[in-house]
């Protein structure tokens, strides 16, 4: 397991890179408040076969805290990564905030991105009211700033990224966690809208499926990349 840094776009950006350079490339973007460190023991085992990078998505982990977060900007950044690391076509993997930059990246760059994979989350839909909490004390391992502008993407999202989910042309599998924060019907709608989604529930599994169980989790992604 390497730990790297590179600098996208005039800012730094930590990654963490397991398997051979040559191997097919798999991308991983963490959820809100996490880091690249959360893949560990999924790149343990996908490391085997491809060629996985789980980048740190700005203001969290070893990358830089820019202040000011979107959507639209962890999209650009994961461009300017890809880019960097000179890979034209690759399969993404993006749990809860991660999901819907892979989303939004699949949306706007169909043509990069061989298979998509999503872990328990939809885009942000309308109607979903979250209150803005308060910076907790201490320090924390992320940008407390990234919190609440993430939540007010998500209390006023763009509908444009639901109406796009139907320009997704890589195959699609979307991985739920059965009883989660996360409205499962939700889950089952966006797989509809994506021309070719399949959707499998790993029940108990809670909203961190990887972590939550994650034979199971491993032994749905793998069936989906070798279909």
């Amino acid at each position: 397991m390497g730990v790297n840094q590179i600098e996208l776009n005039g800012l730094t950006f930590q990654y963490r890179e397991s398997g051979e350079a040559s191997a097919p490339a798999i991308i991983a973007l963490h959820a809100l408040g996490m880091s690249a460190e959360s893949w560990d023991e999924v790149a343990a085992v996908l490391g085997e076969e491809y060629r996985f990078l789980a980048l740190d998505q700005r203001g969290h982990g070893g990358s830089e805290r820019t202040g000011t977060y979107t959507f639209e900007l962890m999209c650009d950044d994961l461009l300017h990564f890809v880019n960097a690391m000179n890979l034209e076509r690759f399969t993404l993997i993006g749990h809860s905030m991660g999901g819907t930059v892979s989303y939004l990246f699949s949306e706007t760059f169909p043509e990069r991105v061989d298979q998509l994979i999503v872990e328990d989350t939809p885009p942000p839909f309308t109607g979903e009211k979250f209150e803005i909490p308060a910076k907790p004390p201490g320090s924390l391992p992320f940008d407390w700033e990234v919190v609440p502008s993430i939540l007010r993407q998500l209390n006023n999202p763009n509908p444009k990224w639901w109406g796009s989910l139907t320009e997704i042309i890589a195959p699609t599998l979307i991985i739920g966690g059965g009883s989660s924060h996360i409205p499962q019907d939700k889950l089952q709608e966006v797989s509809k809208r994506i021309p070719n989604c399949k959707l499998v529930t790993i029940e108990g599994a809670g909203h961190e499926v990887h972590a939550g169980n994650l034979s199971a989790f491993l032994t749905a992604v793998k069936s989906f990349l070798a279909s």
